[in-house]
């Protein structure tokens, strides 16, 4: 007897191919022309495009950017999600509204507040300029940026994880002595640690990716404050095609990493090592 959620086989036969098609043509083939269009002039002309020297100075940029703005946003969802997930207090539903405003706003918009409110003409702009620290057309107006764009990913990742394990087993940690870095160590983290994990990964990868918002406040300065996809559309404007699908071709090796630690942590959850121990194991731990 068919079962109600049964479908024919040509419906799914249809369903598969239409979405390897959709992902065949809109992700594979792309990522293919980049490294054909890439290696167009051969390997040396390649190595030469990625060893260029406002390449590495961008490469390095991007990676300090994403070195900065990973930690803080792990910091930060921890902390948001653990309060949103254990405490009741007023403006719980502002904080996740707040936490929810990257998505909201466009990054070019975000982008632009940076600039009215760092900028020389700015609301903070004639303190910053008197005491002599630049922000915006600088590196820490890039890393603001950054850090405005990533910070949902972590919290947003952590608070459904917490909501779900509950305060049953750290409530019974505190009840046989537990102090609060053992309470996390021992009991919060082993619960939360693939949601976290994954939740790093995504931040990562938009911190490493962003354009629009780094575009705005970076100022362009070639060598100074392009990370590589601003560095990749100074080259394609400039007609320097094989050097732009090269450099481009570092954000796709980066993106296929992020990809594939994204698929490990999916496939260590759903194997059963990213479940949260049993609460007898947990109390006998801290015990």
């Amino acid at each position: 007897m068919a079962r109600p959620t049964d479908e024919p086989r040509a419906v799914k036969a249809l369903l598969i191919v239409g979405a390897l098609g959709f992902l065949g043509i809109f992700l594979v083939l792309p990522l293919v022309l980049v490294f054909a269009q890439a290696l167009e002039k051969g390997l040396s002309a390649y190595l030469a495009a990625v060893r260029e020297r406002d390449a590495l100075s961008a490469l390095r940029l991007t990676l300090l950017t994403a070195a900065v703005a990973v930690p803080a946003n792990l910091l930060f969802g921890l902390a948001a999600s653990w309060a949103i997930a254990r405490f009741d207090f007023p403006g719980r539903s502002l904080l996740l509204t707040l936490i929810d405003l990257p998505f909201a706003v466009s990054p070019v918009i975000s982008g632009v507040i940076f600039v009215l409110v760092f900028g020389r003409l700015g609301l903070l702009g004639p303190w910053l300029q008197a005491h002599q620290w630049k922000v915006v057309f600088a590196v820490p107006g890039i890393v603001l940026a950054t850090l405005f764009v990533t910070f949902p990913f972590v919290a947003r990742e952590l608070i459904p994880v917490m909501q779900a394990v509950g305060r049953e087993e750290e409530e019974a940690a505190v009840l046989l002595g537990a102090s609060g870095f053992q309470l996390f160590r021992r009991v919060t983290l082993p619960n939360v640690k693939w949601g976290l994990l994954y939740g790093v990964i995504l931040c990562n990868a938009r911190a490493m990716g962003e354009f629009g918002a780094v575009s705005v406040v970076s100022g362009h300065v070639r060598g100074l404050t392009n990370t590589l996809p601003l560095h990749v559309e100074v080259l394609y404007n400039e007609y320097q095609f094989q050097a732009a699908f090269a450099v481009a071709s570092l954000l796709a090796l980066l993106a296929i990493v992020t990809l594939a630690a994204k698929s490990l942590v999916e496939w260590r959850e759903s194997s059963g090592e990213g479940r949260a121990p049993s609460a007898a194991g947990q109390r006998e731990r801290t015990a």
